[in-house]
């Protein structure tokens, strides 16, 4: 079976590959000329999230898209013209017959940037006016190709914050004010006529300000503010199975980060993969090795291959016990840290009490197909809103696993709770992410930043999604029940929030049948108020979407919500009654391996069952 192509925004590749680590030897600088062109002032170099944003205005992406040209007092041009690579400031195009397009020659070109051309947010029709400033000829599979390099004179970014992205972010802000006017006015009207259902109208109520707390307290989040004095040393592990598409990516981008030399190491643990994982991993390290001379990599960079697969959480203790920092990062094998993630990510351990700080995690191929995209609202959502409202109250219920960071010695001291840690006589083999957060939460604190950020590959086909959301709610509920027995000694607003949020979705099958079978069946009404509400709570999700990211997939929150409402949602009963099992059903593990065995040995005894029936029956003919 051919695997799904994932569409992935493409950087055009740095001659150094190594480009974000700080030159202990002042060689180069971090922001070139043109990210630097948009600083007015004298750039600091402690502000590393102003240092990314001049990276992004300077990088350049790998496309392919057809650009159509006007020259001056002439006609769109006959030739057709072909972008290779496009950036916030200019563009790169060719043709395959010249045109001669002069030097400092001012053209309009118009183009559409299609989903994954360029970071979320670009996708759009352009029209706007670019000079050239370079031309020259190359072949390319045999045929010559003329090129000409463009410099906008308006950069995309200020061209879309005037033509969409302003009105974006008005429109979002208005209809989020009047959706949660409208919410409360309808949570008004349960109220009213509480008396006639208590169940159905009380949950109502609390469903409405559990959501509209969480949207309140995610839209004034802030992260925790950088202090460039502090920079502890941090050892980041990635566990990795059968991973040889993507470790590559994941390994270049922890290891190519903008911290300190002597702080920063990287373990890469083979959980015994059966795949090229080990030779993928091993050629990335070596290329690192081969550039990384004065950036230390080799006393920073190592690889670690376990002698049998044991399982996820085997592979990050074995990298913790191989860590010499105090913090440990956990890192997914498919996931990919921006430059500036692990300073972002260190700065609430600055509190003692911190125990564990989650980052912010996106989806790397969201313009694969629909499924990734209402993911890649869903995603932002969860992060962006629903764990910075955790983070008022240090209480992040999951430090999610594609990027979090802990205390050593707290990993240290429940290793062994972890490592052999059951849920009614079944080996917990998922949720190692909760489980450990768990552990954390007993003690100590948990938080979020969302400058912290990395993207992750997401599920593009609809049997390994639903594996998988079906794995998440098991967790959820075996680590929810574990959390309730010391939750109510954390913050009591939070203790109350944490109760709702578990009530809320475990009752939500019950509601909803109530309101779209049993009432219009046994009373004839149409269900109208319920289907606003779940109208409403789309809202929400999408038009945060928009006022955050700016970007064309916010309708894709209305997907979302009535693909959870009519699918996804009718995974939790199932889940109540086996959210003890232990098998992944996306990958190999042991649990998988066994429960594979068990299944093969139940079809041979129905079929030697099967065979000896037969054959009595033929004897009785005879």
């Amino acid at each position: 079976m051919n695997k799904k192509k994932e569409v992935l925004t493409i950087p055009r590749s740095d001659r150094r590959i190594l480009s974000n680590i700080p030159d202990p030897e002042n060689i180069r600088s971090l922001v070139n000329r043109r990210g630097a062109s948009y600083q007015t002032e004298e750039i600091d170099p402690t502000d590393v999230n102003e240092i990314y944003r001049l990276q992004l205005l300077s990088l350049r992406y790998e496309t392919n898209f057809e650009v159509q040209i006007k020259r001056a007092r002439k006609k769109i041009t006959n030739e057709k013209h072909f972008a290779e690579d496009i950036s916030v400031t200019g563009i790169l195009i060719y043709s395959l017959s010249p045109n001669n397009l002069l030097m400092d020659e001012i053209i309009k070109m118009n183009f559409t940037i299609p989903g994954g051309a360029m970071p979320e947010g670009y996708e759009s029709k352009i029209n706007l006016k670019a000079k050239v400033v370079r031309s020259f000829t190359k072949e390319v599979d045999g045929e010559v190709r003329y090129y000409y390099a463009c410099e906008f004179l308006e950069p995309l970014n200020h061209y879309m914050t005037k033509k969409r992205w302003g009105l974006s972010i008005f429109v979002a802000s208005l209809f989020l004010l009047i959706v949660s006017l409208i919410v409360m006015l309808m949570r008004a009207e349960s109220v009213i006529y509480f008396r006639f259902n208590k169940f159905l109208y009380l949950y109502s109520i609390i469903a409405a300000t559990f959501l509209l707390s969480r949207y309140l307290f995610g839209v004034f989040y802030r992260n925790v503010p950088i202090n460039p004095n502090y920079e502890p040393g941090v050892s980041i592990i990635i566990p990795v199975f059968n991973e040889e598409e993507w470790i590559h990516r994941t390994i270049l981008s922890c290891i190519n980060q903008y911290y300190p030399v002597d702080k920063l190491e990287v373990i890469v643990v083979d959980d015994y993969s059966t795949d090229r994982t080990e030779e993928k991993a091993k050629e990335m390290i070596e290329l690192i090795h081969s550039e990384g001379g004065r950036f230390k990599t080799e006393d920073r960079l190592s690889f670690h291959k376990l002698p049998q697969n044991g399982g996820k959480r085997e592979a990050l203790v074995a990298g913790v016990h191989l860590a010499k920092h105090d913090l440990v990062v956990f890192v997914d094998s498919d996931s990919f840290l921006e430059p500036h993630a692990i300073r972002n990510l260190v700065q609430p351990f600055q509190d003692p009490q911190m125990g564990g700080v989650a980052g912010r995690t996106e989806v790397e191929n969201k313009f694969t197909n629909a499924l990734t995209k209402l993911q890649t609202v869903r995603y932002y959502i969860a992060f962006r809103i629903m764990k910075a409202a955790e983070s008022w109250f240090d209480t992040v219920t999951c430090l999610s696993g594609p990027l979090a960071c802990y205390r050593k010695e707290l990993i240290l001291k429940n290793e062994t709770a972890w490592l052999n840690q059951k849920f009614l006589g079944q080996p917990a083999t998922f949720g190692d992410d909760r489980s450990m957060t768990n552990y954390i939460l007993k003690t100590h604190r948990t938080g979020y930043q969302d400058n912290a950020v990395c993207s992750t590959i997401v599920p593009s086909e609809s049997k390994v999604f639903l594996s998988q959301q079906m794995r998440w709610k098991r967790s959820w509920l075996r680590e929810s029940l574990r959390a309730f027995l010391f939750m109510w000694k954390k913050e009591p607003f939070m203790f109350l929030f944490f109760v709702i949020g578990l009530i809320v979705p475990i009752a939500a099958p019950i509601v909803v049948v109530y309101n779209l079978i049993y009432v219009p069946i046994m009373h004839g009404i149409f269900p109208t108020t319920f289907l606003m509400g779940l109208l409403l709570m789309a809202m929400l999700m999408s038009l945060a979407h928009l006022f955050f990211r700016r970007s064309k997939l916010w309708a894709f929150g209305f997907i979302f919500v009535l693909f959870y409402e009519f699918i996804l949602l009718w995974q939790m009963p199932v889940a109540w009654v086996t959210f003890w099992k232990s098998t992944w059903g996306t990958r190999e593990t042991p649990q998988d391996v066994i429960a594979k065995e068990k299944k093969l040995e139940k079809q041979k005894l129905r079929k030697s069952r099967f065979s000896i029936l037969k054959n009595r029956k033929m004897g009785e003919k005879e």
